[in-house]
């Protein structure tokens, strides 16, 4: 891993579309997805957390320290920010980044995309004259997680609501011919990525 930026693991969802579980445990093409993200972020990074509920005895073979969310209920990938952003407070770090669990395609370049857009920047990607956010893949700095934190509680679920009341930057990726965001949801989606590795 890089010196510098740390990383949250998304991975706290229901993962009700693929019939409940660890989603991120599911194999592509023989591996893990949740290795499959840690080989693609590991490069661009100098450490990482992993946002999951439950016991997190069950990923204790990937060396990686396990946050739960702070809020109870299942509140969406907020919650996960929010604990990435609590746990990279703790560590020092002024900011983290985000990535989904389920998303093992996304840039080589993420990180270094997003810091250019910084302090708080959200990933997109462009088909043609379209410009589509991909709100888990983000920059947030931990100076403003207290206020995240008061938005959850107030009953904030999307995204784009708070990162657009903080002017949030936003990183563009071409979609044109592959979107590199591409995500696993469902048993039809892993034979998809079996297909783009």
């Amino acid at each position: 891993m890089s010196a510098g930026i740390p990383a949250v693991i998304l991975a706290g969802g229901q993962a009700t579309r693929m019939g409940g579980g660890d989603k991120c445990l599911r194999r592509v093409g023989g591996h893990r997805l949740i290795d499959l993200v840690i080989a693609r972020l590991e490069p661009q990074v100098g450490a990482i957390v992993l946002n999951a509920n439950g016991a997190p005895e069950r990923f204790s073979d990937l060396g990686l320290p396990v946050v739960s969310d702070s809020l109870d209920g299942f509140v969406g990938p907020l919650a996960g920010v929010l604990a990435g952003m609590d746990w990279a407070a703790e560590q020092g770090f002024d900011v983290v980044v985000s990535v989904a669990a389920d998303t093992p395609f996304f840039p080589a370049d993420l990180v270094a995309g997003l810091t250019a857009q910084g302090p708080l920047a959200l990933a997109a990607t462009q088909e043609g004259d379209k410009i589509y956010r991909q709100p888990t893949f983000g920059l947030w700095p931990t100076a403003l997680r207290d206020d995240l934190r008061e938005a959850l509680r107030g009953g904030l679920r999307k995204v784009v609501i708070w990162t657009d009341q903080h002017a949030a930057g936003q990183a563009v990726w071409d979609a044109s011919e592959r979107n590199p965001f591409f995500n696993i949801n469902t048993p039809d989606d892993i034979a998809v990525a079996e297909g783009l590795l």
